[in-house]
């Protein structure tokens, strides 16, 4: 049995290449994705272990963690370097002074900064044998005026010793002569760097010349770093700051790092997860057609004493075998994406070494796993009806098995587990909780799929007859022919098509939450944006008071209101303590935006010690008008403040502002002195019009490349790149899905000519023309196709619907059907089938007419 499985995979070693290609993609992406996160996080671990000093002292960690930040910088007094100095053990003591929330311009008012999201960070000049970089040209900033900037920035941006840059910071802009070019001894990170004289940097930065970020502490020869940072703690008080060793610190900084790995890693596992669930459907239609085909081979084998367990045994042995090849190559392949990977964060800045590539032992033993179950899985059925086959059907004369064996336990399953999946899609539809709506999308997406996996050769009839109906009179017997090849062998065309059908079901999905959530939107901005324009951080930070006055001052402006966000903690009257990000705004709010109020006003919410909050959250926590709130601001400071207006916008939770909190611009003021404004609502003044003030506000954030103005169409327009981010990455998915789609769709039109080559020599021999038969395959393989982008498209929308009905939770209650995605979606598959018929029509229109009609 083990030499005649070994003869049979060899054999067949061409119609298993295709699925062998889906196995490896399933791999590749999988060890991909680990060695790449492997590689970045190794990689950063010795750059933070390197460079971090023995002892870190910083200010005080506040137990707020708002998504949205103040623009205020934490500090600790720069005196704290003397008095740690004096502590026994430390042999250096010396200020930091280092913030991210600044851009860098040329003489052209050009960022110098990075474009991919990674901070510009400005610092204070101390090297040591622990720095990320070294002086290789010039000389070191001596007093103001003078900088270093980092070389892979200097390159990038054409910057040259002796230009002028300009930086923008929190107290105010300053302008610097590069002085010195600093290189990278390590990882670069891809972040811009600006160092300063350390107390130019306090002063210009901070605002103050007797602040710091933080203490850097260098321990004594013999003195380890847990012993120093104790008996620093101990000097200064154990919660007065926070103590951080080398490795704590390493550990802080890896840990802020693995979220943006996670979102690749899991970006990655996506493809992974498709590619896996799309070729297991690949692998089963393929062996049910090798099974199907060699009938008389395995009925041979049970006469000859083969028993049902050997030939599953034999069959399962295949598939390992497939999976073992293709777990290997896909791992090669992943070792190859990785490798990519890497190649492209260097295109981002992110200067990664590929002869540092990590492949940890997790990373073989993920991939074999995923190979080879995802094979053994996807045969074990087909295995099952190997087993089964007769005897007897080693005499018979027909080849195909089990293609009119009814369906009705297909019929039964399906629809108990499509009952299943309905209901948990209703009750997601219907559910208060997002929480509940979230939880029963999960199950009924799953169950849904599921059932139409299994039911969908009951649909093959009905839905390809109406699909195919015009074929005959479009292509007379050709189409004929075509249409009643896709119905001969229902199971083999649900599978067929349920792999393009996840794809396009997925598309559908997404598609239709996209397109609601930018109508919501878009509504949203039309209901309550009643501003000219909005003056905004590109990246939604704030931004220098210095931007606030100019803009004040520009020409045309009538009207400026300020907003400003805060990370809050909320004690309320039903025992919850909330932590939430609140808004600040000024007075005459009410002349830019429309706030619509179940209880109180504007002026109310803004007055000196109001708040106001959402009505649906203060029912939720038993909150009234009049109740008076202890509020936590950052830095440890807390405020009564006095429940004065409720707000029924209808605009949910987004963007972490549980609870829709704001009050006064006095309040934040108060509470958060440092603070930055994150955004400027601006009316045309009298006398001046929109464009023209459009112009003169653009005129004046020239100098300021970070900050930009928009109008009601600019945000939209914002919110729709946005959201399409999400969208590219579910088109992604879904060209992976179709990629491996075609692979099935060629896998099985080529199984399938094989195993009507007696028939197809026969059509030859009664006229059928080359021309003709290439036809007909094209046609069989469209239907099949369309019929899975029919089932993908309505699974898709009704998974769509709900999607939106929990988005209508958040306060994004429109509901869009992107009927021109459903179009192309349908026309894109047309295609695809096309595309995937050509070998196997070419093949099948060379055939010699005598061999094929004298076929075995």
């Amino acid at each position: 049995m083990l030499k005649a499985t070994l003869r049979s995979f060899l054999a067949h070693k061409g119609r298993l290449l295709l699925s062998a290609l889906a196995v490896i993609l399933s791999v590749a992406f999988v060890a991909g994705s680990l060695i790449f996160s492997d590689t970045v996080t190794r990689t950063f671990d010795r750059l933070f272990a390197s460079t971090s000093a023995d002892v870190t002292v910083g200010p005080k960690d506040d137990e707020l963690e708002g998504q949205l930040p103040t623009g205020a910088v934490e500090t600790v007094p720069a005196s704290l370097a003397e008095r740690i100095a004096g502590i026994d053990g430390v042999a250096e003591a010396h200020v930091d002074a280092s913030v991210e929330n600044v851009t860098v311009v040329d003489s052209e008012n050009e960022s110098v900064g990075p474009t991919t999201g990674a901070p510009t960070i400005a610092t204070g000049w101390h090297p040591t044998d622990r720095s990320p970089v070294k002086l290789t040209s010039g000389h070191a900033p001596e007093g103001p005026g003078q900088a270093l900037l980092d070389a892979d920035t200097a390159e990038n941006k054409d910057v040259r010793i002796g230009d002028t840059l300009t930086v923008l910071a929190g107290p105010g802009s300053f302008e610097v002569q590069v002085v010195g070019i600093a290189t990278f001894t390590t990882t670069n990170p891809g972040s811009a760097l600006v160092f300063l004289d350390t107390r130019v940097a306090q002063t210009e930065l901070l605002g103050d010349p007797d602040a710091a970020t933080g203490i850097s502490v260098t321990a004594e020869p013999g003195v380890s770093d847990e012993v120093l940072e104790q008996r620093i703690a101990e000097a200064l008080g154990p919660t007065a700051y926070t103590y951080e060793t080398a490795d704590e610190q390493a550990e802080s900084a890896a840990a802020s790092l693995g979220g943006f790995l996670d979102v690749i890693k899991y970006v990655m596992l996506g493809f992974a997860g498709i590619a896996t669930l799309v070729g297991m459907f690949l692998i089963v239609n393929t062996f049910s057609m090798l099974i199907a085909q060699r009938t008389r081979e395995l009925g041979l084998l049970r006469a000859l004493g083969a028993d049902r367990r050997q030939v599953r045994r034999s069959v399962l042995t295949e598939a390992a075998l497939l999976g073992l090849v293709g777990s290997t190559l896909g791992l090669a392949t992943g070792i190859g994406l990785a490798f990519g990977l890497i190649a492209l964060m260097g295109a981002f800045g992110m200067n990664l070494k590929s002869t540092e590539m990590v492949i940890g032992v997790g990373t073989p033993v993920a991939a074999y796993v995923v190979g080879l179950g995802v094979t053994f899985v996807a045969a074990y059925l087909p295995a099952r009806r190997a087993s089964a086959v007769s005897p007897m059907a080693a005499l018979a004369d027909a080849e195909i098995a089990g293609v009119g064996r009814p369906l009705k336990v297909r019929a039964v399953v399906g629809g108990v587990v499509g009952a299943a999946g309905a209901a948990a899609l209703v009750g997601c539809a219907v559910s208060s909780d997002t929480g509940s709506a979230a939880s029963l999308l999960g199950l009924g997406v799953v169950l849904t799929l599921v059932a139409t996996v299994i039911a969908g050769p009951l649909l093959v009839r009905p839905v390809i007859r109406v699909l195919g109906g015009a074929f005959p009179a479009l292509f007379g017997s050709v189409g004929r022919m075509s249409q009643r090849n896709a119905l001969r062998n229902p199971r083999r065309t649900g599978a067929t098509a349920a792999a393009l059908m996840v794809g396009i079901a997925l598309v559908g999905g997404m598609s239709v939450a996209s397109a609601s959530m930018t109508k919501s939107f878009d509504q949203e901005i039309d209901k309550t944006l009643g501003a000219d324009f909005v003056v905004q951080n590109q990246n939604f930070l704030p931004f220098p008071q210095e931007v606030t006055d100019r803009i004040r001052a520009t020409d045309g402006v009538g009207l400026l209101v300020r907003q400003r966000f805060t990370p809050v903690a909320v004690r309320l009257p039903d025992g919850d303590r909330v932590e939430t990000t609140a808004a600040a705004y000024d007075a005459r709010l009410d002349e830019v935006a429309n706030v619509t109020y179940a209880r109180g006003d504007s002026a109310a919410a803004l007055a000196e010690g109001a708040i106001a909050m959402d009505v649906d959250f203060a029912r939720e926590h038993d909150v009234t008008v009049g109740d008076t709130l202890p509020v936590r601001f950052p830095a440890g400071k807390n405020a009564e403040l006095k429940v004065a207006a409720l707000t029924d916008q209808d605009t949910g939770d987004g963007f972490g502002m549980r609870g829709g909190l704001f009050f006064g611009m006095g309040t934040i003021e108060t509470q958060v002195p440092d603070g930055q404004d994150s955004a400027l609502y601006v009316n045309t003044g009298s006398g001046a019009g929109a464009d023209e003030l459009r112009a003169n506000l653009e005129r004046t954030l020239k100098a300021y490349p970070q900050v930009q103005v928009r109008d009601q169409a600019d945000y939209k327009e914002l919110v729709r790149g946005q959201i399409a981010v999400l969208l590219y990455l579910v088109y992604a998915l879904l060209g992976l899905a179709i990629v491996i789609a075609v692979l099935g769709v060629v896998n099985t039109l080529a199984l399938s000519v094989v195993e009507r080559t007696r028939e197809i020599g026969l059509l030859r021999a009664i006229g059928l023309a080359r021309r003709q038969l290439r036809r007909m395959i094209r046609l069989e393989s469209v239907v099949i196709a369309v019929f899975g982008a029919v089932l993908g498209l309505a699974l898709g929308l009704v998974w769509g619907v709900c999607v939106q009905q929990i988005l209508a939770l958040q306060g994004m209650k429109a509901l869009a059907i992107p009927w021109g995605t459903v179009v192309a979606v349908v026309i894109g598959s047309a295609v695809v089938g096309v595309v995937a018929a050509l070998l196997p029509a070419l093949r099948a229109s060379r055939m010699n007419v005598l061999a094929a009609i004298a076929h075995e």
